[in-house]
């Protein structure tokens, strides 16, 4: 996949170079694509888009739309870079931007009107949660993205502020602050599987309230 991370046109790599970015780390391909350098960035692309696309396509189940949710994607992860970081694995970010743009798609599309709340998992709505961080710093260019974006995260902040008190606050260190389940247990004096229940159900009770979001 070839992502136009710019409108100018640009040379590809020679070979000699694509042997070279190959070798490297993703770290080493992160700093280098910070610095603009598209080859890196190519690179990376080429390291997590086969997966990516499976994803994208198990939410939105047509070519088109996961080849158009990839590209945006890549786009939006590219002007970002600065703003990456680092903490998780790229292909880990990229994850959670993927799943945000799909579940932005569904919820605009009719052409998926048989997707309801039963249909969308508790571990890809956690992910949406996690993911909402980048949607407040990755403006979207048209009008309707941006409204479709602010739309989401107040709907995610009233649902958030809506759960009780204990269900909140183990969901704020783990996905706000990101710390450890086991970290977040010490701080409030848990023990780690009654965080971790505290933690799934806060997840199932922002599943019901987001439902009529992520449903078409």
């Amino acid at each position: 996949m070839h992502v136009a991370i710019n409108k100018e046109k640009t040379s590809k790599p020679s070979p000699p170079r694509i042997a070279l970015l190959s070798r490297l780390s993703e770290s080493a391909l992160l700093k280098r694509a910070r610095r603009s350098d598209s080859g890196a960035f190519e690179e990376l692309v080429g390291r997590t888009e086969a997966s990516l696309y499976r994803l994208a396509m198990r939410h939105v189940r047509n070519e088109s739309d996961a080849q158009e949710i990839l590209q945006e994607s890549y786009l939006a992860a590219w002007r970002n870079l600065p703003g990456f970081e680092g903490r998780s694995q790229f292909g880990s970010w990229m994850h959670k931007i993927v799943v945000n743009a799909s579940l932005m798609r569904l919820r605009t599309s009719r052409r998926h009107a048989e997707v309801a709340i039963h249909d969308v998992e508790v571990s890809e709505l956690d992910e949406a949660m996690e993911g909402a961080t980048y949607l407040s710093y990755a403006r979207p260019e048209r009008p309707d993205q941006q409204v479709q974006s602010a739309e989401l995260l107040r709907r995610i902040g009233s649902a958030v502020a809506s759960l009780p008190e204990k269900l909140r606050e183990v969901f704020l260190l783990r996905h706000v602050r990101e710390v450890s389940t086991e970290a977040a247990a010490a701080k409030l004096g848990l023990s780690k599987p009654a965080a971790k229940t505290r933690l799934y159900r806060a997840r199932i009770e922002l599943r019901q309230s987001l439902g009529e979001y992520v449903a078409c």
